[in-house]
């Protein structure tokens, strides 16, 4: 077999299943570490097996040869990044000859006991992507999968003492094309290798059958194990019976609620392993995806594995990381996409309570564009080789409780081998569903899957009414299966938008089972520019022929695993408590318990009583536990707001959040005291509105006016009104003794990855609209500036060039006294539009030095950024941040950190304040309740042409949007647009806001 075969791999053992680190008597060697290495340009090496690669350089396993050494020395290649397309000629299964192949050798003391009995194996975990094994100058086998287990058994060529170890790996092979999923193209040996003492008469090979029965609460276990005839304890539950003896029992079932495991040893006379056993049945009925009985709704992401500095040869100490942060954002499910992962992290999904999609290591999605020829999914040749790659995964991870699914692979399409690959499956394992999103028939499948279906389609399916099948008796097979969003709400840059929307469609209906965000985290590779300035680097950054951009950047994550905003949107719509006000029950909020197995003893409720962000009282409610899927009002006491002293004018708001109680869960490392479960807020009290501005109520009572009471002119022939200064035309050139560089009406904004893309069902996209509307180039042309009576009224139009879209103009000013001015500004969009517009407010560019470091304080919803169709973890609060703290650095620089629904704002500017204050907001003749206010160092320009965020720089100016209103973010990247509740369309809008100078 050479690496340009479809052949199944040679001279390998069926894999076995990996036990838990520490989990079996046998004795086993970690061979990872330096190896002695050389990179080839061509898979022909000519490098003799025998040699032991004195003089070479050294390259640490696991790990990939691109990735070897200083970001800006990377002497063995550079990282290529594609989605779809192959970046080799499409020829299968031939490679190209420029095919670079890394030879690695190191040397392997085996104990002399090893060597005197039984065999002795080396396992790779995962190599990328064809390899050639040889021990001591004897070749033994080439595999391929990578990343799937190869096991080599070197019983004849290995003697006790020193031994030689060659591994030749190839970067391209037949294996490319099924392997062609999104993310970056790495080689090498990139998962753990060791190598094992198999003893006679030990354990070869262990299935566990865990049933569990919720009608009887008892639980069915049977091991089956391949070898040595064996005995299986489990000491908590009492049970000591013979491998493949059924014993039923009372136990806990497992679930990700609530992962309750048991220890189980398998023994021998020569070899014992320990094998953690979940009790659970995973079973689809009626239509409903069901665990232990109970409806469950899947609140998942998708999971590659990444690390900035190492690709896909993640630490155990990342995986961790990665369960840790996906439990403490109420993340239930995993699909990992799109292939098996290292196998400690389902360790980790079983011990802290994941469900898992075990994903195949299979994705031909660069056929796609050749209209699907020659794709190995219909190729008779291929199936051997497919069958082996589901065989693999199954034989190694089946034990996992955690997994409640299989799945095929991904990106695909279809032809016979789908069939072939899910019989197998089933002959292996018949307890689990199958799922695959390629095949829309769903004719070897058991749940419907889909990608980014719009909410609207969702709904249909939700509701059984989704357009019918050709053919009757699939299509009647469909409607009686459960739908998944295998992925939805790609989480690209600022977004994703629009999911609350869809977790309510899965709420409703019973046959949605729930789906898996795109993706989890950022793949910006950690590199460096000429000047050594660090960066995260993505697609087209590493000089490759064919690269699709940005698109890697599209997790929840960033590259150095902080948690976006996006993220933190997600944690609140997957919230396991849902706390909302219901318009039919005012004065209350609705507590629901979304767990399907837990009640919420676990769960305080703490309410607290604020104005305008400030608390006034607060109080825990004493409540007895929900049920699962139980809910309940509470409403704040009658008599909460007698006597309470606040400001008149500032909104009152009552806050219930659910959090973890102390005491409780103490062993979930993720689950620490005071963990937020869920928030829900009341407003008991609006806002009040704005002071009237002093006006003729301020004349003297010798008749003249108070100072600043009127427009003035001033002597260069402008105007004063109250602390701001207009040149002779209207135009705003000071606010107190602070320059104003920039002042008019905007309607665009960087646009963010969803906006710069076309959505699956729109025919152009927000960024493409904004441009034919000429947004991009708008300029403001005033008319009139005309006292009347107490007020200075402006009036013009704003457009950009070689298009009648515009907005007529009108600014309002009247003074309140020397240190306040009130604004209304008027904006009434004209002309044909194209579509949308990205915002609608007024855009203003201070004069100020130290921008970065300029602390804002607003009340309005907060702490992070927000948007009309990403606001559910947003409160209404009182917040502080510096202006660099309210910027999010998107891996790819973009639109970001707005904040909502600000009724007022306080900027230090350095011994001034610029005070902003909310008098009323109207979109489109409907009221909102305050500002969308937007803070930067850097104008909209900059920070659209920046492809990185170490290329902005601030510029001496404090760049302020205040919007009336803003479009949303939606998911248009990949999937739907921005939905009509949070689309922005050229409507008229107002915006009252006060300026004050303090």
């Amino acid at each position: 077999m050479t690496h340009e075969s479809v052949h199944v791999p040679e001279g390998v053992r069926p894999a076995r299943f990996r036990p838990s680190a520490g989990a079996f008597s046998a004795p086993s060697v970690s061979l990872d570490g330096e190896w002695r290495f050389r990179l080839f340009p061509e898979a022909e090496t000519g490098a003799d097996p025998a040699d032991d690669g004195a003089g070479w350089d050294s390259l640490t396993v696991p790990g990939h040869w691109q990735l070897a050494g200083a970001p800006d020395t990377w002497p063995y290649g550079r990282p290529a990044y594609t989605n779809v397309l192959f970046p080799i000629p499409v020829d299968p299964p031939r490679v190209p000859r420029e095919n670079p192949t890394g030879e690695y050798r190191r040397t392997v003391d085996v104990p002399a006991a090893w060597t005197s009995g039984g065999r002795v194996v080396l396992r790779f975990e995962g190599v990328d992507s064809w390899f050639e094994v040889a021990l001591n100058g004897q070749v033994l086998a080439r595999s391929h999968g990578s990343r799937l287990p190869t096991e080599v058994d070197v019983t004849d060529a290995v003697h006790a003492g020193e031994n030689l170890l060659a591994v030749r790996v190839t970067q391209w092979s037949a294996q490319t094309y099924v392997e062609d999923q999104d993310q970056w193209w790495l080689s090498g040996i990139f998962r753990p290798v060791t190598l094992e003492h198999r003893p006679d008469g030990g354990i070869e090979h262990v299935r566990v059958h865990a049933d569990y029965d919720h009608t009887t609460v008892t639980g069915t276990l049977r091991v089956d194990v391949e070898g040595g005839p064996a005995r299986v304890t489990v000491p908590e539950l009492g049970i000591d019976a013979a491998a493949g003896e059924e014993v039923t029992v009372a136990v806990e079932p497992w679930s990700a609620e609530v992962p309750r495991l048991y220890r189980a040893t398998v023994t021998t006379g020569a070899e014992t392993v320990g094998v953690d056993v979940g009790f659970r049945r995973v079973a689809i009925v009626d239509g409903v995806f069901t665990v232990n009985g109970a409806p469950v709704k899947l609140r998942g992401v998708n999971r590659h594995e990444f690390e900035p500095t190492r690709g896909r040869a993640v630490t155990a100490e990342t995986m961790l990381e990665d369960v840790l942060l996906m439990k403490r954002h109420h993340v239930n499910a995993v699909r990992t996409s799109h292939y098996p992962p290292h196998p400690h992290f389902l360790d980790l999904c079983d011990v802290h309570g994941l469900y898992v999609v075990d994903e195949n290591d299979f994705e031909t999605h660069g056929f796609e564009p050749l209209g699907w020829r020659g794709n190995p999914t219909d190729a008779p040749e291929w199936e051997p080789v497919l069958v082996d790659r589901v065989t693999r995964m199954v034989r190694r991870d089946a034990h996992h409780p955690s997994i409640v699914m299989w799945s095929l692979g991904n990106e695909a399409g279809t032809g016979r081998n789908l069939a072939a690959m899910a019989r197998a499956i089933r002959d292996l394992d018949p307890t689990r569903p199958l799922h695959y999103e390629g095949d829309w028939s769903c004719e070897h499948v058991d749940v419907y899957s889909r990608m980014y279906a719009t909410s609207e389609e969702v709904a249909l399916i939700g509701r059984g009414e989704e357009t019918p099948l050709p053919d009757g008796v699939l299509d009647a097979r469909r409607r009686a299966m459960p739908f998944v969003q295998c992925e939805y709400a790609h989480a690209m840059g600022n977004g994703p938008g629009g999911l609350s929307d869809y977790d309510a469609l899965f709420d409703a209906h019973p046959r949605l089972m729930g789906g898996f965000v795109w993706e989890w985290i950022d793949h910006g590779i950690a590199t460096r520019d000429d000047d050594g300035t660090p960066f995260s680097g993505y697609g087209g950054d590493f000089g490759e022929e064919l690269h699709d951009g940005t698109f890697i950047a599209d997790g929840m994550l960033l590259p150095d695993r902080t948690p976006s905003p996006g993220m933190v949107e997600m944690a609140a719509v997957y919230a396991p408590l849902r706390i909302d006000a219901d318009p039919a029950r005012p004065g209350e909020l609705t507590v629901r318990n979304r767990y399907a197995f837990r009640d919420t003893a676990h769960v305080r409720l703490v309410w607290s009583l604020t104005a305008d962000g400030e608390e006034l009282a607060a109080g825990e409610l004493d409540e007895t536990p929900l049920a699962p899927g139980a809910s309940r009002t509470v409403a704040p006491a009658a008599d909460l707001l007698d006597g309470v002293d606040a400001d008149p004018r500032a909104a009152l708001w009552w806050t219930v959040r659910a959090l973890q109680r102390d005491g409780v869960d103490g062993d979930a490392a993720w689950a620490s005291p005071g963990t937020e479960l869920g928030a829900g807020q009341l407003l008991l009290r609006p806002a009040g509105p704005l002071p009237a501005a002093a006006g003729n109520a301020a004349r003297t009572e010798g008749g003249g006016d108070s100072a600043g009471t009127r427009p003035a002119r001033t002597d260069d022939g402008g105007f004063a009104v109250g602390p701001v200064r207009l040149d002779r035309s209207g135009r705003l050139v000071a606010i107190g003794d602070r320059a104003v560089a920039v002042a008019r009406v905007d309607a665009w904004r960087a646009p963010t990855d969803n906006d710069a893309r076309t959505s699956w069902n729109d025919p152009i996209g927000d960024a493409e609209a904004w441009e034919r509307a000429g947004l991009t180039r708008l300029h403001e042309r005033l008319d009139t500036a005309d006292v009347d009576g107490e007020a200075l009224v402006v009036t013009g139009r704003t457009a950009g060039a070689a298009t009648d879209c515009g907005l007529a103009v009108r600014y309002t000013w009247r003074p309140v006294d020397e240190r306040a001015v009130d604004l209304t500004l008027e904006i009434t969009p004209e002309g044909r539009w194209p579509g949308s517009v990205a915002r609608l407010g007024l855009l203003l560019a201070v004069e100020q030095p130290d921008a970065a470091d300029v602390m804002v304080d607003w009340v309005g919803l907060g702490p992070l950024e927000s948007y009309a169709d990403s606001a559910r973890a947003a409160l209404a609060g009182r917040w502080r941040h510096t202006v660099a703290e309210l910027q999010t650095p998107y891996t790819h620089p973009q639109e970001n950190g707005a904040r909502r629904g600000v009724t007022r704002a306080a900027l230090d500017l350095g011994g001034a304040t610029l005070g902003l204050e909310a008098g009323g907001v109207t979109v489109g003749g409907r009221t909102v309740h305050g500002f969308e206010l937007t803070a930067r160092p850097w104008s909209d320009q900059a920070l659209a042409a920046a492809a990185h965020p170490h290329e902005l720089a601030a510029d001496g100016m404090l760049w302020l949007h205040v919007d009336a209103a803003q479009h949303g973010l939606g998911s248009a990247a990949c999937g739907p647009g921005v939905l009509p509740n949070a689309r922005l369309v050229p409507a008229p809008v107002s915006l009252d806001v006060r300026l004050t100078i303090g």
